[in-house]
């Protein structure tokens, strides 16, 4: 695998208006999750942006920034625009899709987000971990992915997200963590494809995915990385961070 980490970002946010921007410490957020990023030691690092202040952001801490279409209807979208306007003659064959609200990453998460790629079958990976907070498992804010664990494989199976309590009965319950990484043709394929019913239902755009067909690989990891949404969240991170 070859891959190229993407970091979608745009200055329209609804809770946090500006937030890619917002300075925690001495750099704004999105330096702070590229330079998480680079810690990965994966490959090449872009951000696609919608705004000539977050590429400036990113090109004065050193970074690559690649300007995107501001009225993309997703992240994927933007990543895909940039992974086209990056390497237009293929040489990446493994995308990943890292969000820019996720400063306290920890670098090794994206590392395991190759472990379900190894498998030739998973056309997408992501990340999960047990729910261990009573509160979560009723709170539609968190996604539960419905995982099947084969015996002795590295990796869990996607069978659905939802905002819901499941599945039923008793036994753990895993939070997604909305990181995932894309096999070239899986991602080219999933942004031509009209957002699905069930997509639009849970306000899920992973649902598209397995709507169409797509495997979605999933590694369980032990830790949830802070995302910034609110004032609030901004304040843990600048904690976290400082």
């Amino acid at each position: 695998m070859k891959p190229l980490i993407v970091i979608p970002a745009r200055l329209a946010a609804t809770r946090l208006p500006g937030k890619p921007l917002a300075r925690i410490g001495n750099a704004p957020m999105i330096v702070h999750v590229m330079c998480r990023a680079l810690e990965a030691d994966l490959g090449e690092v872009i951000v696609a942006c919608d705004a000539q202040e977050i590429a400036s952001a990113v090109t004065e801490a050193g970074g690559q920034a690649i300007m995107t279409n501001p009225a993309h209807p997703s992240g994927s979208d933007r990543i895909w625009e940039a992974v086209q306007k990056f390497d237009a003659a293929g040489q990446y064959d493994t995308i990943i899709n890292l969000q820019g609200d996720v400063p306290t990453l920890e670098p090794r998460l994206l590392h395991a987000l190759l472990t379900p790629l190894a498998d030739q079958s998973i056309d997408i990976s992501t990340l999960a971990t047990a729910i261990t907070r009573a509160d979560e498992h009723t709170n539609p804010a968190v996604v539960k992915a419905i995982l099947s664990q084969l015996d002795g494989a590295p990796y869990a199976r996607a069978l659905y997200f939802t905002r819901a309590t499941a599945p039923s009965g008793d036994g753990v319950r895993y939070h997604h963590i909305g990181v995932y990484g894309y096999r070239r043709s899986a991602l080219q394929k999933f942004v031509s494809l009209a957002p699905s019913p069930l997509e639009k239902r849970e306000k899920l755009e992973q649902l598209r995915a397995l709507e169409h067909g797509l495997r979605i690989g999933v590694a369980v990891v032990d830790t949830v990385p802070l995302g910034v949404d609110t004032p609030e969240d901004l304040a843990r991170a600048r904690e976290l961070l400082e």
